[in-house]
């Protein structure tokens, strides 16, 4: 009987240590920290690459970005003083035209076409704005920028500027200059006088301003009626009167964006090159 009890009373005493274990067992798995050898490095943290922003927050270390250089003008043409366009060194092709479009920026639509067309031939131009019109759409003048072609100063209200006081001329050159420069920030390089009337002071305050002056040595007449809605006279009248270094004349009209992909397409036919503007040397000390 005693030994009965005993083995009894063995029996309770060994559940009761093990459900104890079992409970500190569990315990252990849940909280007990994890041990990290005394000689383990800690990860590395990977810099930065440099020139970027921390996501923690900006390297103080790093200076502010500075305001991006203008790149120098590469001077390949010189305008002579008959407004054509040659070759400032040898090795450059003396078949090449200048084209230009006058009176804008008025239509989108018919402004996009003519950005299309030059895109597609790889072409770039001077846009002589107005600056009633600029006013009028802003956002024009912009897409003409955007698109990387030139822009240049056509007087703020295309008036006979040689019938004006020198007053007013200034006015209607430099308020365009600074309505230009707000919108794009920069002044245009290159002025044109409206209906190619200009004068020894209308030449002077364009240069005053850091532009070249200049009217044009081919003639569209896309303006004239006899070429209104006529896309091929637009092209007849240019081929007509074509030379190397031609200083083409257009305007931003229907027919002439109708008859741009045509023209362009026979230019490069003959074996012209088009003239980048930002290539023009512009020495207003002359």
């Amino acid at each position: 009987m005693i030994k009965s009890c005993s083995l009894v009373l063995a029996l309770l005493l060994t559940g009761i240590s093990l459900a104890a274990c079992g409970g500190e067992a569990a315990d252990g798995e849940r909280g007990a920290p994890i041990a990290v050898p005394a000689d383990a490095t800690p990860a590395a943290t990977t810099p930065a690459p440099a020139g970027t922003e921390s996501p923690t927050g900006a390297d103080a270390s790093i200076e502010p970005d500075q305001a991006a250089e203008v790149a120098p003008r590469t001077n390949r043409y010189r305008m002579t003083d008959a407004f054509r366009f040659v070759p400032t060194e040898e090795g450059i092709a003396e078949k090449a035209v200048l084209l230009t479009f006058d009176d804008g920026p008025k239509d989108e639509a018919v402004l996009r076409s003519m950005l299309d067309t030059l895109d597609k031939h790889k072409a770039k131009a001077i846009f002589f704005v107005n600056g009633y019109r600029v006013k009028q759409n802003p956002e024009l003048l912009k897409l003409i920028h955007e698109r990387e072609h030139a822009i240049g100063n056509h007087s703020w209200d295309h008036i006979d500027l040689k019938k004006e006081s020198e007053e007013t001329v200034e006015r209607q050159i430099g308020d365009l200059q600074a309505e230009v420069e707000s919108l794009i920030g920069e002044k245009p390089l290159f002025f044109r006088p409206p209906y190619g009337s200009g004068g020894d002071v209308v030449r002077r305050i364009a240069k005053n301003h850091g532009m070249l002056y200049m009217t044009w040595s081919n003639g569209s007449l896309d303006w004239d009626r006899s070429a209104r809605d006529k896309p091929e006279e637009v092209i007849r009248n240019v081929l007509e009167q074509l030379h190397p270094g031609a200083n083409i004349l257009m305007h931003e009209l229907p027919w002439t964006a109708d008859a741009l992909d045509e023209l362009l397409t026979r230019l490069t036919g003959k074996g012209y090159a088009f003239i980048d503007p930002g290539e023009i040397e512009v020495d207003v000390t002359r």
